[in-house]
């Protein structure tokens, strides 16, 4: 059982950045990809990075790109995710997912491919 435990979600104003934090129970020695989602109230639960933590390859989802940045420190067991220039439709609560992989390079980004789940932290964009 992998134990997710994510922070570092708050109100800011458009433009803005967070960053926000993944702690797992293991990262070191386990092969696994990592991810993070977002579900706005009234909408399907949507993916926004990987990262996978053999390679540590990133993965995005393509309108997120220039503005997310997905990391990994093994030391630490954590994942992060840095959060730039936001907006109001990034306002969602952000989930962090982890699944045990057999392959290197990207992790897809699709709810149902995980298996472990954190509860949440919550980002509003507001002015």
């Amino acid at each position: 059982q992998v134990e997710l435990v994510e922070s570092g979600g708050d109100s800011v104003q458009p433009g803005g950045s967070l960053k926000l934090s993944c702690a797992t129970s293991e990262i070191t020695g386990a092969h696994m990809c990592m991810a993070w989602f977002r579900q706005a109230p009234g909408k399907e639960r949507e993916g926004v990075a990987s990262i996978n933590t053999a390679d540590h390859f990133p993965w995005y989802v393509e309108s997120l790109v220039d503005r997310f940045d997905i990391s990994l420190d093994n030391v630490n067991n954590t994942i992060y995710l840095q959060m730039n220039s936001l907006k109001p439709e990034d306002t969602a609560m952000y989930y962090c997912a982890a699944v045990p992989s057999s392959s290197v390079g990207p992790c897809a980004i699709l709810p149902g491919r995980y298996l472990y789940w954190g509860h949440g932290t919550q980002v509003t964009v507001s002015s």
